[in-house]
């Protein structure tokens, strides 16, 4: 039987290479990469069974990555693995469509186990983390409303670029498209979200975790 074909995506290159470590025994890995946009272009064309990622990622966050590569390879599954304990966000991710969430300091065999589950189709949640995400789901009365929800992916894209520090002409360049329309959804995206300044904007990133802190 082959085995399950895995794509890692970790910004840090020593998280990164722990985790090929781990793994490579067990599993087919067939590429490790260490930016949003960078996974994009891997899931693609090297159609991996089981994507694992981080959330913080430069040019473009963990979760907006999921959201695309949902559409072009809606066969994928993902798994988040993360520092974020946080249980709203982890609400979003599954709204998002990964299929699993672990955090780092969970056990290596925990994330192997994870791997064969969502491999076969079933979903996991991180036992250090599931009694926090029920008693949420429970008093929420269901999945918590999107953060960020009012912004488009585009926008999305533009406000994590600008909050990293990027120029126009360099957000333009990344997202392929004109300086003027950079600075069309930057204007957008502060009408949206109702701020004056890009240090507002800043803010807003943080909050919703398209960069770390």
């Amino acid at each position: 039987m082959p085995k399950t074909r895995v794509l890692l995506a970790d910004d840090h290159t020593v998280v990164a290479e722990g985790l090929r470590a781990l793994l490579q025994d067990s599993f087919d890995l067939v590429g490790v990469v260490h930016d949003g946009r960078a996974l994009l272009e891997a899931a693609e064309t090297l159609r991996p069974d089981v994507v694992v990622t981080d959330i913080s990622m430069p040019l473009l966050n963990g979760l907006d990555a999921i959201r695309q590569i949902r559409q072009i390879r809606p066969d994928t599954r993902m798994v988040v693995l993360t520092m974020h304990r946080d249980t709203q966000l982890a609400v979003e991710a599954f709204r998002a469509g990964v299929s699993g969430y672990l955090l780092k300091i969970s056990p290596g065999e925990e994330l192997i186990q994870a791997i064969h589950e969502v491999a076969q189709g079933r979903s996991y949640v991180t036992t250090l983390l599931a009694k926090d995400l029920i008693t949420v789901l429970i008093e929420a009365g269901g999945p918590a409303k999107e953060a960020g929800s009012s912004l488009t992916a585009r926008q999305r894209e533009v406000l994590q670029l600008v909050a990293e520090g990027r120029t126009m002409k360099e957000v333009a360049a990344i997202l392929n498209i004109s300086p003027r329309t950079a600075e069309s959804h930057k204007y957008d995206i502060m009408q949206a979200l109702g701020v004056q300044t890009t240090a507002e904007l800043v803010q807003h990133a943080l909050r919703l975790k398209l960069v770390a802190e």
